[in-house]
């Protein structure tokens, strides 16, 4: 077990560096960031003074070590349009992208689970046949269509929900959240649940193909000639190893929700990481950028390592080919 995490891990750094590297390509070479940051106004001295405080008058390579030493403590630099730390930036806008996030999972784990479960085990039922129908919706349409249309029926026809922002927050130390208020409750419903219709259709469709799979297999089959109950063959055998590929794609499209936020935001003009990403591209403001993508590869690779993980602990031929590499 230590050896596949330390191997893991190693891969995780090797990943980070890949990352790392592409992200300082884009800060060295998407352009002279003193013409972003200087007016047509200023001075030459200042420039030069400016171009030495950015460290942009050092060589390549020593810039590169410097970038990472700084990534490293979560330095990023200052904002060329706001002027301000971008780790600051993003700290200010992640507790809002992480709720997003967590109620966008939490509804697509809980809702296509147990759908999926249903469909598996009352494969010709008529509920079975209209929630694969309407299924094909959250798959085939856009994540910008199906938040206008949300937009459109409950918040500009019926009137029910707010259709932009986070609503009223409550500060925790540094954690500002708004699940402690009823406005806040109210603007993330639309938000959620268009960021996790696609996720929830697609973890729905995959457990139930796999719990299919499961269902026909030859354990099955003895576990109910042995006189087990329906509920513990379903749930004490098929549910479990029907979870062992699901984990995965589960874990992969927790990051997803993450990364791809981007969208949801924009409509519903919620104030997370991903809304701040697209104002920096729009202005151009390459440290945002930079730490953004820095940002998104570190959650994918602390997601990928968990799942990883889990993998390993809920399937036993995982633990039994190490062992043998071992021996």
């Amino acid at each position: 077990m230590t050896g596949f995490i330390l191997s893991r891990l190693l891969q995780s750094v090797s990943v980070m560096l890949a990352v790392a590297l592409v992200s300082f390509a884009i800060i060295r070479f998407v352009g002279d960031p003193l013409e972003s940051i200087a007016s047509q106004d200023t001075r030459l001295e200042d420039r030069v003074e400016l171009k030495e405080r950015l460290g942009l008058d050092q060589p390549v390579h020593i810039q590169f070590l410097t970038f990472l030493r700084r990534g490293v403590t979560g330095d990023f630099g200052i904002s060329y349009k706001q002027q301000e730390p971008v780790t600051r930036m993003i700290a200010e806008r992640l507790p809002a992208t992480l709720e997003l996030a967590f109620a966008s999972a939490t509804i697509a784990l809980v809702l296509g689970g147990a759908l999926g479960v249903y469909c598996a085990l009352n494969p010709g039922g008529v509920a079975t046949h209209l929630i694969m129908t309407l299924s094909l919706i959250g798959v085939s349409l856009p994540t910008f269509l199906i938040g206008i249309g949300l937009i459109s029926l409950f918040s500009v026809e019926l009137g029910w929900l707010p259709s932009f922002g986070r609503g009223e927050t409550v500060r925790l130390g540094w954690w500002t959240t708004g699940l402690l208020t009823t406005s806040g409750w109210r603007s993330i419903i639309m938000p959620a649940i268009t960021l996790s219709l696609f996720q929830m259709t697609l973890l729905m469709r995959l457990v139930r193909a796999e719990m299919l799979e499961v269902l026909r297999q030859d354990y099955i089959r003895f576990a109910r000639a042995r006189g087990l109950s329906r509920r513990a063959v379903h749930f004490g055998h098929a549910l479990k190893n029907t979870l062992v590929p699901v984990i995965t794609v589960a874990g992969l499209q927790l990051g997803s929700v993450i990364a791809f936020a981007v969208v949801t935001e924009t409509v519903f003009q919620w104030p997370g990481v991903g809304s701040l990403f697209i104002a920096s591209v729009q202005s151009v403001d390459v440290p945002v950028m930079a730490a953004y993508l820095v940002f998104i590869a570190l959650l994918f690779v602390i997601i990928n390592l968990v799942v990883d993980i889990l993998y390993y602990a809920v399937d036993p031929r995982l633990r039994v080919d190490n062992a043998r590499a071992g021996a």
